[in-house]
């Protein structure tokens, strides 16, 4: 995995984070939602760049 791909998926993490919380002020359940979402889809393709990581060594 290179790692563009990491920082790509830190980069989605941390958008995620931010959407959440912006959600989270200003009452906002659909861009709360959107949020939590973008960080389990981050969350994933990082563990999936760990299995390949893992195999490579």
């Amino acid at each position: 995995m290179g790692m563009d791909d990491k920082i790509g998926n830190a980069a989605e993490d941390a958008a995620g984070k931010v959407k959440e919380h912006t959600g989270r002020a200003t009452d906002n359940e659909r861009l709360e939602a959107e949020g939590r979402n973008d960080q389990a889809a981050a969350n994933l393709k990082q563990a999936g760049e760990k299995v390949k990581d893992a195999f490579k060594s």
